[in-house]
């Protein structure tokens, strides 16, 4: 198995990139790793390169670039070159965590979408209070979207929520200002029709609030309110976390009581951390295609390339593209 992965992307590379690959290729004998970008700064950290092979390029897709324009312009970029990768064949998967933009566009304009799918979902995990995760799509690939696209965002996230994190029929909801089946806009009103009568485990609308709470495996929504959700997880998260640091270090006796929990911190910390389940998949590309968090240390990476090897090895891509070329002739036969 070969995945390619951009070495120059994100906020720590290419060092956490070379960790992270470096870490994945001693956990998993069956993969070889092509880390595209300049040779001389991936040496620096590079120390065991069995199965580890450099594409070397100077040309780095950086984070103010206009996405497409960036995509068009700089065909040797680091992220255009690993993607590029895909499209020829010598890479069955590539991951970057440099320009969200930018990746979504080689994913489309290089690797390409899979017949009958409209428009490809960024998709992330998730924490939950339990551990298990959930998949929220679209939180981004898309501003807008029609109800035909969530019926297929909710069709991708099953998929790929049974072969990759093994639950059998995931519970799938649609994520709405309430849980009545009447409730919200023509989208979500539309949506729910068509997800009710598809072939996918449909728990009905979900409310915002319950999503940590595990209340759905995959829930869909546009990628305008997925985003927003998103960014307000993250940055609770993160809130919370450095108010609770800071009432801890508020006195002797509270630093004291820190010191004793500080290994259940560290779990509730690491529990929260969505970077911990992987990289955001680009879900609808004719390979799999994972964007990593911009702050990516190589445990991140390493996760990333987890996820990934699990989506190849699971043929979540073939799998999709059966499924969603199935429901379209059964739509179009209804």
């Amino acid at each position: 198995m070969k995945i390619a992965i951009d070495a120059m992307g994100g906020d720590h590379a290419p060092k956490e990139i070379v960790i992270g690959a470096m870490k994945a290729v001693a956990t998993f004998p069956d993969i070889h790793i092509t880390l595209v970008g300049d040779e001389t700064e991936i040496k620096k950290y590079l120390t065991n390169e069995e199965r580890i092979s450099i594409l070397h390029t100077t040309e780095v897709i950086l984070g103010t670039d206009e996405p497409v324009r960036a995509v068009r312009r700089k065909k040797t970029a680091s992220m255009v070159l690993a993607a590029q990768q895909v499209a020829d064949g010598t890479a069955d998967a590539c991951i970057s965590a440099g320009n969200t933009g930018a990746l979504m566009a080689s994913g489309l304009f290089v690797v390409g979408r899979i017949e009958g799918i409209d428009r490809p979902a960024l998709s992330p995990t998730l924490p939950t209070i339990g551990g298990e995760g959930f998949l929220l799509l679209d939180v981004g690939a898309n501003v807008d979207a029609k109800p035909e696209h969530l019926l297929q965002y909710a069709i991708m996230g099953s998929i790929y929520w049974e072969k990759v994190r093994g639950v059998s029929k995931p519970r799938v909801g649609l994520l709405n200002i309430g849980t009545e089946e009447k409730k919200g806009n023509e989208l979500t009103k539309q949506s729910f029709e068509l997800l009710k009568n598809a072939n996918i485990n449909f728990v009905g609308n979900v409310e915002a609030r319950d999503l940590l709470d595990g209340v759905a495996d995959v829930v869909v929504t546009d990628g305008f309110t997925g985003n927003m959700v998103l960014k307000t997880i993250e940055g609770t998260a993160l809130s919370m976390f450095k108010m609770l640091k800071s009432a801890l270090m508020s006195s002797l006796k509270s630093k004291l009581a820190a010191s004793v929990l500080k290994p259940e911190f560290s779990t509730l910390k690491n529990t929260m951390d969505y970077s911990e389940y992987g990289g955001a998949g680009l879900f609808g590309l004719k390979a799999p295609v994972i964007k990593a968090h911009g702050s990516s240390n190589g445990q991140s990476i390493f996760s990333a390339i987890r996820q990934t090897r699990e989506m190849v090895e699971k043929d979540v891509v073939g799998l999709i593209t059966m499924s969603i070329a199935e429901s379209n002739k059964f739509n179009k036969d209804s």
